[in-house]
């Protein structure tokens, strides 16, 4: 497993991280037994890099790490998110609230400081004021949190957050079907040494390349109840893509696939061949999927011929289908 270095944090970070979403049960339901198999799994795939939310599992998430972190020796680098949940959002923010959310998430971690504290995609009124990082540099300087990013929907969203000095992450977006970032905000970021963390690379499991139309998911799992957006951003939940649209897209990717290369792998390094990236936060129901994403970072850069292509595709096929904006 290769390492890069986390922006203004310092941190060197596994290229693959774990995206504990799938941890707090909003992919369907992940027994104790399995949660604790995909984050040895990860751990022994050399992933030292761990990203949760207080939201995710009302909390469930930020425990099971906890106490599996509390078995280890050495604890990974771990990151969670403040924002989403119903003391904060959407129009109960403060620096004390905030802090008193930290703090609960410190309790379920087990840590006296957390390594890297996220804005959870808050809303945009909220985010644009500017004073909710001003609130997370005087908590960091406080030693509640080491370091402080921000896990945003929009790329404008991003764009705002670079030119706040004691920014050290952003989180977003970016896939194969989603490029935009790539214009801008990662030159940008990189001139800022701001960490890009990427979330969702493989657009909700579209990038698997296992999906089929209709397919139906369990009534806990946000891809049923979040397909258009009822519940949150759109954008969240198979990229802002219209399902079987989203299915459509992927099997015109087949014919760009090497003899015996897997989507999954060209997904994810197309990513990493990105090199501002500092980490892909790829999740996992289940502990063979978490070595499948790791593997990712042995292989090859893919042919720069095939990088142009895939701009061209997205720009001509994938752009105008994308719901809730870019």
């Amino acid at each position: 497993m290769k390492l890069r270095t986390l922006g203004k944090t310092g941190f060197k970070v596994s290229e693959i991280g774990l995206g504990c979403w799938q941890l707090g049960n909003n992919f369907g339901e992940v027994i104790d037994t399995e949660a604790e198999k995909i984050l040895d799994s990860a751990l022994e795939a050399g992933i030292n890099f761990y990203d949760t939310a207080d939201v995710y599992g009302g909390g469930l998430s930020e425990t099971r790490i906890g106490q599996w972190k509390s078995q280890l020796a050495k604890a990974p680098i771990i990151a969670t998110k403040v924002g989403r949940d119903g003391a904060l959002y959407p129009d109960k923010y403060s620096k004390a609230s905030i802090k008193a959310s930290l703090q609960a998430s410190m309790t379920r971690l087990n840590v006296e400081v957390i390594d890297l504290a996220q804005l959870h995609c808050v809303p945009r009124e909220v985010l644009f004021d500017g004073e909710i990082l001003n609130w997370m540099a005087e908590l960091q300087q406080e030693g509640v949190i080491r370091h402080f990013g921000a896990s945003v929907e929009m790329l404008d969203e991003a764009m705002f957050c670079t030119k706040h000095p004691k920014l050290a992450t952003l989180q977003i977006l970016f896939n194969v079907l989603r490029q935009d970032a790539i214009e801008e905000l990662l030159p940008t970021a990189a001139e800022n040494d701001i960490g890009i963390i990427v979330r969702l690379p493989l657009a909700s499991g579209l990038l698997s390349g296992k999906m089929k139309k209709n397919q139906a998911f369990a009534e806990s799992d946000h891809r049923n109840y979040n397909a258009d957006g009822a519940a949150f951003h759109v954008g969240e939940t198979f990229n802002g893509l219209p399902y079987n649209k989203g299915v459509e897209l992927v099997d015109e990717l087949r014919p760009m696939l090497e003899d015996g290369q897997q989507m999954l792998e060209l997904a994810l390094r197309w990513i990493l061949d990105q090199p501002q990236v500092s980490s892909v936060i790829a999740g996992a129901s289940r502990a063979e999927q978490v070595i499948g994403n790791a593997r990712a970072s042995a292989l090859a850069p893919l042919p720069l011929q095939l990088h142009h292509q895939l701009a061209e595709f997205y720009k001509e096929r994938v752009r105008g289908n994308i719901r809730g904006g870019i």
